[in-house]
Order: C-alpha cells, then sequence, then structure tokens
C-alpha cells in the first residue's frame, strides 16, 4: 500500500465511520479498486484507521466520556453509573463475536463486491424504516442495550453500517433520538479500544523486527482521525435533525452499484 492510498483509504474511513453508510464497506470497496491483495495487511490497516476515529469520537465526547469515568469512581448508583454500565454490556455480544470467530472475520475482508452491495442493501432498508419508529422517547435499558449490542455485531460485516444499525435499531424501540445517538456514537468507543490494544501490541512487533512498514498506517490514521473530527460533529446536526433517512438512498445507489459491478 502507497502513501497515497493509505491517505485516500484513511480519509475515506474517516467521513464514513459516522455516517450511516458503512465505512468498513467503503474501505473494501475502496481497496479493490486499488487493488490490495493482501487480506490480513489490508484488515490491520482497517483495524488501525477505526482506532484513529475512535480517538475522534474521544475527543468530541470527552465531556461526556470524563462524566462518565468520573462517576464509575464514585461507585454511587446514578444516572450517569447506570448509563455506563449499559455501555459496557452493549460491548459483550460484540466481545464475544469478535474474539471467538477473529480468523474468520478476517476473511470476510476479501473484496467480495457483490456481497458488500447486497449488506449496503440492508443498510439502506434499515435507514428508510426509522422514519416510521415510534417516538415515545424510552431510556436505553439492559434489554434494549444487549439488542443494540447484538446489532452492532453485524456491523463487523462489511456493508452493514455500525451507527446506522445501533440508532436504527435504539430508534425502533422508541428511544429518544438524543439518547439514541449518545449511546451508538459512545458504545463503540469499548470494543474498538479492545481490538486495537491487541493490534498494536501485534504491529508494534512486526515494525520491531522489519516485517511491516508502518508509515502507510501512520497516514491513514492521521487522515482518518481528522476526517473524523468533521464527519463525527456533521453526523450529530443530522440525526438530531431526523435526516438519518436520506442516507438509505445512498446506501441503496452505492449497493446497486457496487453488485452490478460486481457481476458485470
Amino acid at each position: 500500500m502507497s502513501w497515497l492510498e493509505a491517505l485516500i483509504l484513511g480519509l475515506l474511513q474517516g467521513l464514513t465511520e459516522f455516517l450511516p453508510v458503512s465505512s468498513s464497506g467503503h474501505l473494501e470497496l475502496g481497496g479493490t479498486l486499488f487493488g490490495l491483495e493482501d487480506p490480513h495487511d489490508f484488515f490491520t490497516f482497517n483495524i488501525i484507521v477505526h482506532g484513529a476515529t475512535f480517538m475522534s469520537v474521544v475527543v468530541v465526547f470527552r465531556k461526556d466520556i470524563l462524566s462518565l469515568i468520573v462517576n464509575l469512581f464514585r461507585f454511587q448508583w446514578n444516572a450517569e453509573m447506570k448509563f455506563a454500565l449499559l455501555l459496557l454490556a452493549s460491548a459483550i455480544p460484540t466481545a464475544i463475536v469478535g474474539l471467538l470467530f477473529e480468523e474468520q472475520i478476517e476473511t470476510i475482508f476479501e473484496g467480495r463486491v457483490v456481497f458488500i452491495g447486497f449488506m449496503l442493501l440492508i443498510t439502506a432498508t434499515l435507514l428508510f424504516l426509522t422514519q416510521f419508529a415510534p417516538k415515545t422517547g424510552k431510556q436505553v435499558t439492559l434489554k434494549t442495550a444487549l439488542i443494540i449490542g447484538i446489532a452492532q455485531t453485524f456491523a463487523i460485516l462489511p456493508g452493514i453500517s455500525r451507527s446506522g444499525a445501533t440508532i436504527s435499531t435504539a430508534l425502533f424501540f422508541g428511544i429518544a433520538r438524543a439518547q439514541a445517538i449518545r449511546f451508538s456514537f459512545l458504545m463503540v468507543l469499548i470494543p474498538i479500544f479492545g481490538a486495537n490494544f491487541l493490534k498494536v501490541l501485534s504491529i508494534s512487533e512486526q515494525a520491531s523486527s522489519g516485517a511491516m512498514d508502518v508509515t502507510p498506517m501512520i497516514i491513514g490514521a492521521i487522515a482518518a482521525f481528522g476526517a473524523g473530527l468533521f464527519a463525527c460533529s456533521w453526523m450529530l446536526s443530522l440525526v438530531r435533525k431526523g435526516k438519518i433517512v436520506y442516507f438509505s438512498y445512498y446506501c441503496l445507489a452505492v449497493g446497486l452499484t457496487a453488485i452490478l459491478t460486481g457481476i458485470f
């Protein structure tokens, strides 16, 4: 992977991570377009740029995160403590799938353009249906946190949008839009931190032995972080205004294009 390819893919990841259009699907399509053939290295790059966008969430939600951490160490049962525990609960399904099926997950990232196209059509359907979601203003419970966490595990499949799946699921349960947004964006921090911690240790060993060129990883990460800051703030504004449904048309167009391209 060249530095220019890393830069473009990093920007693509950062811009699409928080929009409900599947950043992993776009990354995979971009990798296929550039002809990147090593699935292991590309999977590693995918994890690293996701980690960079993780840092942009930390920056945007720094006050929320600090408040959650402070309340956790107070050991007092209050709204923030409950919210933090619900975030931890939501990470359980993804942690189980990630730990038990890491090798199988890695094989998914192998340029299956038609498959990605169909997954984007599923994302488009979820986003389109949000306009019919009940507006009851409910709060997240342990049950809904686990179900939203299960929805997040499906975003392991390239083409299924993580934010699209989690926000849509929350809205389908009638959860207040503001809390659905906050919960969806904060719940990703735990699994991405865990995946990146393990992957960075592995990359450090390979880099020290000269087995891997980390320059593209660094360039991609910086690009993803900068683009993620912009996209995260923009997405928050769009969802609050109820405009998430418009992304369904985009996913439909890209999904059909990917399917037709893969077939013909």
